[in-house]
């Protein structure tokens, strides 16, 4: 027997559910096939876990602090946080499917593989079904990238084996400085391990401006991580007791090696598009291997759409949330705004947590823009020095003629959560003159904006 269906959605991560959700929404009959993770990497084994364990990191750190008046012995104990971390994480995964429930959507656990531009079949259990739909939305996700060589398991970890293991190495390396790689150097060294990030580019987060990158460093190396830049991992020994790492600086000159309980593998993501029969559908992919799609998120076949890091686009979760509303949106008729991407916001949850929007000072002049910058510390704000936690400043990038705001980078306290205002003035063209003239709360850490904003300028006050 072949079921049918309006929308078939390959994946229930956030871009899958999403777009499922808001396909029923519009009136369309859904299914969602899902092979793991219902929620998708993020909720189960990403985003929220890692947050979750970050809160914990964050109150070690606080108790930690003499200045608090917190007297008296304490131990921080990893196993309780790792349990209340899969707590949430399970918590929210049952939401997920929750909500496709409440949206009468199929939920089909198994592996879908297209069969033609049309059908698919579904692999459940030693059981298959088969399915037609009008239109079909790819949401299949990225996998870790690895290194030459290099085989994943046992000692050697990518995300996913480090988040599901209830104890912390003693010891760690992790290769790569992205999101994933600073923000376990900062749970594994809250709870006492000895850290080492090796970074291939020549300063750590090499994806946000340099001056962010400055201010981390010196941050971690307060917290006693080590890392090194301009450093290429060679070779990877795994034994009983732990792992040999080879590395080299990139530059050339003498080799070292490091040895730890464990290395974490932090290379950034490969799409996921083996096995599911995309060949059948003449959908194509991009010269990296991603899914192609336009502003609308259909790929090269007119009813089939593809969401999230797939697409290779920009791989967040809200990207891929807002993706698959599009595509869904699209489907049912409708002409939703295309996604701008220079206006995402990108938050990256260590310690000192960072948030940045839209052109460093170099993408800025390299797109012709003659730009004036402001930068307010954190050291200065009240609510910070209230908190304790005066580290970092807020950097905003403007255009000399037009005073429109082309990006934000901060780092510091709370910072993630200041990201939306920015968002706003960057995505509808607003200038830091208008920023500066918004009366934000008194005291707050958000009056770093307006300081920043008024300092584009030179009318910063309490600077």
């Amino acid at each position: 027997m072949t079921n049918q269906v309006d929308v078939l959605v390959l994946g229930g991560g956030p871009g899958g559910y999403v777009a499922a959700i808001r396909a029923a929404q519009r009136g369309l009959s859904v299914a969602v096939v899902e092979t793991k993770w219902w929620g998708g990497v993020c909720l189960n084994v990403g985003c929220i876990p890692t947050k979750t364990l970050l809160r914990n990191a964050e109150i070690a750190g606080v108790v930690r602090q003499p200045e608090f008046g917190i007297d008296g012995d304490f131990s921080v104990d990893y196993g309780v946080a790792w349990r209340r971390s899969r707590e949430v994480a399970d918590r929210m995964a049952k939401g997920v499917s929750f909500l496709l429930k409440k949206n009468r959507i199929t939920a089909l656990d198994g592996w879908g593989c297209f069969t033609s531009p049309h059908t698919m079949t579904v692999r459940q259990a030693g059981d298959a079904s088969d399915w037609t739909f009008e239109h079909a939305i790819i949401a299949t996700g990225a996998s870790p990238k690895s290194l030459p060589g290099v085989r994943i398991g046992g000692r050697v970890m990518t995300y996913e084996q480090l988040i599901m293991s209830e104890q912390m190495p003693q010891s760690l390396i992790i290769a790569g400085s992205g999101a994933i790689g600073v923000e376990f150097a900062t749970v594994a060294a809250a709870f006492g391990s000895d850290v080492t990030i090796v970074e291939y580019v020549d300063r750590l987060v090499p994806g946000e401006d340099p001056a962010i990158s400055r201010e981390l460093a010196r941050a971690f190396r307060k917290r006693g991580i080590s890392f090194l830049t301009g450093t290429a991992v060679q070779g990877v020994d795994e034994d009983d007791d732990g792992v040999t790492v080879h590395v080299n600086p990139v530059s050339g000159g003498e080799g070292r090696q490091l040895r730890a309980d464990a290395l974490l593998l932090a290379l950034g993501f490969a799409p996921s598009t083996s096995g599911f029969g995309l060949e059948t559908t003449g959908v194509t992919l991009d010269d990296a291997g991603f899914v192609a799609t336009d502003d609308a998120m259909r790929t090269a076949v007119p009813h089939i759409f593809a969401v999230g890091d797939v697409t290779g686009k920009l791989m967040l979760a809200h990207v891929a949330q807002r993706q698959g509303v599009i595509a869904a949106e699209t489907i049912a008729g409708s002409s939703p705004l295309p996604l701008d991407y220079t206006s995402v916001p990108r938050a990256t949850y260590c310690e000192p947590s960072i948030g940045s929007v839209g052109l460093t000072v170099a993408q800025a002049e390299a797109g012709g823009h003659v730009v004036k910058t402001s930068r307010f510390p954190f050291s200065a704000n009240g609510k910070a020095q209230a908190l304790g936690e005066t580290a970092g400043f807020v950097l905003l990038v403007a255009d000399a003629t037009s005073d429109e705001l082309l990006g934000a980078h901060l780092i510091g306290p709370g910072v993630t959560e200041m990201l939306p205002e920015l968002v706003l003035a960057k995505t509808w063209g607003l200038t830091a003159d208008q920023i500066a003239v918004t009366v934000h709360a008194h005291p707050s850490l958000s009056e770093a904006i307006m300081e920043a904003a008024e300092g584009v300028n030179g009318s910063a006050i309490d600077l």
